[in-house]
């Protein structure tokens, strides 16, 4: 059967079990609310790399209003940092410190399944049954005071905090591109405790990039 959005083969069996009384409409109405429920974030799967990457900036900005977009056209930045040149994504300030923060975010797939990239959406709840990988690109080293990993699963979101310093001494800090100033760090079933203690629950993520920052 040929689909085309948003006609696709689940709508159409769907349909079919409708129309012939196999499930009722309120069992529809269940099925879909939970199926929406377990895949919160599967539409994050569905945008381009850059669009992710601005996406996951505006997730730390809504869960704190305390983090600012970094832009040229920014007139406080404009004051705190005349030689912005674009290196960083946020920015912290208050009377007593200024905190460069540079955002790099993945999305989990199972590295095992070799789909279309949305279908091998992992689910946080399978983390240690099913192959891992995520990767944390283009870092850049002494752009930023403080970079923020924004971890996306189909059903949940984690966010490590790591210093700049923290970043130079990893041992999975490897080079992006050969020969090249941008480098990269990936997170896999295997390696995932490794990074337990970079971990911050969003409501402290404020508290920890200023404690780490000192």
């Amino acid at each position: 059967m040929k689909s085309t959005y948003p006609f696709n083969e689940y709508e159409y069996r769907l349909m079919y079990l409708l129309d012939k009384k196999i499930i009722t409409f309120q069992e529809y109405e269940k099925l879909r609310n939970d199926y929406v429920g377990s895949n919160i974030y599967l539409e994050f799967y569905g945008l381009a790399t850059r669009a992710f990457g601005v996406r996951a900036e505006d997730c730390l900005i809504d869960i704190d209003g305390r983090f600012k977009k970094a832009s040229k056209k920014n007139i406080e930045l404009k004051k705190l940092d005349p030689d912005f040149k674009g290196e960083y994504d946020l920015y912290l300030s208050d009377n007593k410190k200024f905190i460069k923060v540079e955002v790099k975010s993945s999305r989990a797939t199972n590295s095992k399944e070799r789909k279309p990239f949305e279908s091998k959406a992992s689910y946080y709840k399978s983390l240690g049954k099913e192959p891992l990988w995520m990767n944390f690109q283009q870092i850049k080293l002494d752009i930023a005071d403080v970079f923020v990993f924004v971890g996306m699963w189909v059903d949940k979101i984690l966010y490590w905090v790591l210093t700049n310093e923290e970043i130079k001494k990893h041992p999975l800090r490897s080079h992006q591109h050969r020969g090249g100033i941008e480098y990269q760090i990936g997170i896999t079933d295997k390696n995932f405790n490794d990074f337990k203690k970079f971990l911050v629950e969003p409501s402290q993520l404020i508290n920890a990039i200023k404690r780490k920052s000192k």
